[in-house]
């Protein structure tokens, strides 16, 4: 009778909480470390026998198939915040993301064209064609029957833990609450945020913002204060000759100020989403804090600093106005904006020469040291002494 009750395991109540414990997280490893940093953006190579693990975890615990889920994210990062995006809040809504975004994925993974454009380098093994792809509830089935065998009753709460952890927390909270709420530390050209700096919920897929300034990082975490315990797997694996890092985000290396040239520009592109936010914590927020300092009563200044970070294209009409007239009465504002704005345009260019993008940052230099601003010709010198230096994994 007990083994009918309890399963033929017969566990006591903190053991069925460690199992489901540890169960929740190999979920997340498989998430966060096979289909994610090794399949969707090659930052790590896992060993053949941990990627058919993971591809068989994540099959039997909610019937995804490893391409279609990167093609699907892929597009994402593509399209990220316009239209076309699978599952912005900006597109669709928080709410609709929250709820149902296993759901968008879904539709997404539907689209045929979607899979076919953004999957190259997924499986298409014989298990792929005649397993996963052509039964695709049947990993669940057998997640069903397993769990009852082995846990009983109880087994079925482990079973509804399991089966909602993937959508509700990879595809709702991250795709969700990591589009709208948080902190940033990288102003990259979308809405993405990092929910909490220690990262262990969800495999460290929390440091969103992080990982949207560098896609390609195998090391979601950053600043020195934040944790990724999908950092900490991926050490632990690489320690046992099981996963090898490609690609970590870089970390910028400066010389005394030099001649600009192609060695500088790469630097700079390298290292462009450090070198904006060091742009805001060393020109931006000072200036800014001068200003209000020199004028304490003024209202519009109170309210004006998110709109000095914040790229103008994700600020709502209000906001745009109020930052107009903020720039309009302040001339030492405006032009640290306007620079901001003309470093930006200098990586952004499509379609230009070498020669010519070394001479559009000789030329920002030279309008920042000339603009009477010490801050500015500060971080100029410090933008000419940008150096690229072997990535350390």
């Amino acid at each position: 009778m007990n083994t009918f009750i309890y399963g033929i395991l017969n566990l006591g109540f903190w053991e069925y909480v460690v199992v489901s414990l540890v169960m929740l997280q190999t979920s997340m490893m498989a998430v966060t470390l096979y289909l994610h940093r090794d399949q969707a953006h090659r930052a790590i190579d896992l060993h053949p026998f941990l990627r058919h693990f993971f591809r068989f975890w994540v099959w039997s615990n909610s019937g995804q198939q490893t391409d279609e889920w990167v093609a699907v994210h892929r597009k994402h990062h593509a399209l990220c915040e316009r239209e076309g995006d699978p599952h912005s809040p900006v597109v669709f809504g928080l709410r609709k993301v929250l709820l149902e975004g296993a759901e968008l994925y879904k539709v997404e993974a539907r689209n045929k064209e979607t899979v076919a454009r953004y999957s190259k380098g997924t499986p298409t093994d014989w298990l792929q064609r005649n397993v996963y792809r052509r039964y695709p509830n049947l990993g669940i089935v057998l997640l069903i029957v397993s769990c009852l065998i082995l846990f009983g009753g109880p087994g079925i709460i482990i079973l509804g833990v399991q089966l909602i952890s993937m959508p509700v927390f990879a595809a709702g909270v991250i795709n969700g609450l990591g589009h709208y709420s948080g902190y940033r530390n990288f102003e990259c050209d979308d809405q993405s945020t990092n929910i909490m700096p220690f990262a262990f919920w969800v495999g460290g897929e929390e440091l969103h913002n992080n990982h949207h300034a560098f896609p390609t990082s195998a090391k979601f975490s950053v600043r020195w204060w934040e944790f990724d315990i999908g950092w900490l797997y991926i050490v632990i694996l690489r320690a046992l000759g099981l996963c090898h890092v490609r690609r970590v985000a870089p970390r910028p290396r400066r010389v005394d100020a030099r001649q600009v040239d192609l060695q500088t520009l790469q630097a700079v592109l390298v290292n462009r989403m450090h070198v904006l936010r060091t742009y805001t914590s060393d020109v931006t927020l000072p200036e800014f804090k001068k200003v209000r300092l020199a004028d304490k009563g003024n209202e519009l200044l109170a309210k004006a600093r998110m709109l000095l970070i914040r790229r103008p294209d994700w600020l709502d009409e209000s906001a745009r106005t109020q930052l107009a007239r903020v720039l309009e009465n302040n001339q030492t504002l405006k032009t640290v904006h306007e620079l901001r704005e003309k470093l930006i345009l200098i990586w952004e260019e499509a379609n230009v020469s070498n020669e010519r993008l070394v001479a559009q940052l000789k030329d920002w230099c030279a309008e920042a040291e000339s603009s009477g601003i010490r801050s500015l010709e500060e971080f100029s010198s410090r933008l000419q002494g940008y150096v690229l230096q072997p990535v350390s994994v």
